[in-house]
């Protein structure tokens, strides 16, 4: 089934180029059946990049997604331009008084900061607390992930001796989870990140439960029991080429960085990346779809809070 996202939405183009099935709101309107609302929370610099990769991978399922983007109004972007916000987003206090079968929160480059000085945080932990009363299940990446594992577990993120950044292998640590049904025994994610969380502070949250993680990269991902929230660390959506963007990008601005690990072949940054993690992105994102959220969330969406309650 496809994903319906907004007309015009610039993700539109490039999906259909690469035969995702993206299907226009009016088409979808006319099909008896209740699409799967899922709300995408941008906190990237870059949003139609953020947008179309999420796009890319909620299309990628069997299920019928309707897409709401939503960004943080106490922040103005400099790398969207306005007129695409205006058209396409959202602020929270436009859709606080809906319910949703699905969230993501994605990451933010705001690492260097403690969270209380993001000049959005009010706005953020007035959502991830509203999330829990509206929205089925919450899929948090990244820094994302860290602000919410602070925020509702008073779990601290800690610098890095120097940024975590490439391709690493992962290996599951709960093989009951529903989330990791299907993967190999080894897979990769991309990271890029300056901090990170410690394992003993989430081993210490017994509402907490650690899914997978990575002998380099760490902690990759968290089940908070009995509440449908996922934290994961790294950056499965990203594109073939997106760290070679960053790459690129800290070079040009004389900063310290190393070539992205497990990412070119013989770690060569003139020959083309290879991509090890697409297959297990798509089933990341399939699961969390299909077992956390379409097999669960009630069809009226206005039950969500008391199926809520009921689970916990």
């Amino acid at each position: 089934m496809p994903i319906c996202i907004p007309d015009q939405l610039p993700a539109i183009e490039i999906l259909h180029r690469e035969n995702i099935f993206v299907m226009q709101h009016q088409r979808a309107c006319t099909q008896d059946i209740r699409p799967l609302q899922i709300l995408l929370v941008n906190l990237m610099p870059k949003k139609i990049q953020t947008e179309t990769q999420f796009s890319r991978l909620l299309g990628n399922t069997p299920l019928q997604i309707q897409l709401e983007l939503v960004a943080p109004r106490s922040h103005v972007p400099a790398n969207t331009p306005p007129e695409h916000l205006s058209a396409f987003y959202k602020s929270f206090e436009e859709i606080r008084h809906r319910n949703f079968d699905g969230c993501i929160i994605t990451g933010a480059p705001v690492e260097h900061l403690e969270f209380e000085e993001v000049d959005y945080w009010q706005e953020l932990t007035e959502l991830m607390d509203w999330t829990e009363t509206h929205v089925h299940s919450t899929f948090h990446i990244c820094w994302g992930a860290q602000a919410a594992l602070y925020h509702k577990f008073g779990i601290r993120k800690h610098p890095l001796p120097e940024k975590l950044f490439g391709v690493y292998p992962h290996t599951v640590d709960y093989r009951q989870s529903i989330l990791f049904r299907g993967f190999d025994d080894v897979f990769y994610a991309p990271h890029s990140r300056h901090t990170t969380v410690f394992r003993e502070d989430i081993e210490a949250v017994p509402s907490l439960r650690i899914l997978a993680s990575s002998a380099k990269a760490g902690v990759y991902a968290v089940y908070a029991k009995h509440h449908k929230q996922f934290f994961v660390m790294g950056h499965s959506e990203y594109d073939p080429d997106t760290l070679q963007q960053e790459y690129l990008r800290d070079l040009s601005q004389n900063k310290p960085i190393h070539v992205p690990e497990h990412y070119y072949p013989d770690n060569d940054p003139s020959r083309e990346p290879v991509v090890t993690w697409r297959a297990h992105a798509n089933l990341l994102f399939c699961n969390w779809l299909n077992y956390f959220v379409y097999q669960t969330t009630p069809y009226d969406l206005e039950l969500i809070p008391s199926h809520q309650e009921s689970d916990s």
